[in-house]
């Protein structure tokens, strides 16, 4: 796989041509020419959905268990084109405030445009990196992200990042693929599976472990699915004998 700063090129290339076309290869699609959406679920019956911010990148639905009350500061890591900071924004109202942080400048662009659509004054977008948040300690009451720190090479720093940000007694809730078990090689080296939300992703108890040692406590999954990726997809970068192994290794640890 590329080295750090080539991941976040990879990332920003493709994250930028999803939002200059409105939809790819990306989290929530099975990638490679296929759209159907295989990680996400539907924001549309959320009170505060917009369709121009959703573009289906997403592998859950984090503002529904994230408590957010009226008046609260969220951060939106990785907020693409508003989706969830615009769901976080009905929840907290006029005396709360949003900020949304992203790599690309192109979703940068797109959702900044649609808070101009909207009118929201309280919901800004700033350019930057997660894992190096251009945000000061102690603001945030809610964090939340959408299936976008396993396309962050150094989660770790992320999390930390996370803990930085967040006011004392202030809360997180993230959605994310995380793995159980080893991928074969040719997935954990695919640059398109990398975007694509499947090669990035890290076990789940090394995941776990580094939200303890960034100093949080009373941690709770609170929902898990799995994800079925196609075989159609998966053949395209590993053989039908390391398919089988694969499929053997997920009946083991469901």
């Amino acid at each position: 796989m590329k080295n750090e700063t080539q991941i976040k090129e990879l990332v920003k290339e493709k994250y930028g041509q999803i939002a200059r076309e409105g939809g790819s290869c990306g989290c929530g699609t099975a990638c490679c020419g296929d759209e159907t959406n295989i990680m996400a679920d539907s924001y549309t019956s959320l009170e505060g959905y917009n369709p121009d911010a959703d573009l289906g990148l997403g592998c859950g639905l984090p503002t529904e268990y994230a408590k957010i009350k009226e008046g609260d500061t969220v951060i939106d890591l990785g907020s693409g084109a508003g989706n969830d900071a615009f769901i976080a924004r009905r929840i907290t109202g006029e005396t709360g405030k949003i900020i949304g942080i992203d790599i690309t400048p192109s979703m940068i662009e797109r959702a900044s445009q649609n808070v101009e659509k909207l009118g929201f004054t309280n919901v800004e977008f700033r350019l930057g990196d997660i894992d190096d948040m251009p945000v000061k300690d102690n603001v945030a009451d809610v964090i939340v992200s959408n299936c976008v720190l396993n396309l962050v090479p150094d989660k770790e720093k992320v999390i930390k990042e996370i803990f930085r940000t967040l006011k004392p007694g202030g809360h997180f809730s993230i959605s994310d693929i995380v793995l159980n078990g080893q991928l074969p090689a040719g997935l954990k080296e695919s640059a398109e599976m990398y975007a694509g939300c499947v090669s990035g992703a890290l076990q789940k108890s090394e995941y776990l472990n580094f939200i303890h040692e960034a100093g949080f406590s009373n941690v709770t999954i609170q929902k898990e699915k799995k994800i079925e990726v196609p075989d159609d997809i998966l053949l395209e970068y590993i053989t039908k004998d390391e398919l089988q192994a694969l499929k053997d290794l997920c009946r083991k640890t469901i």
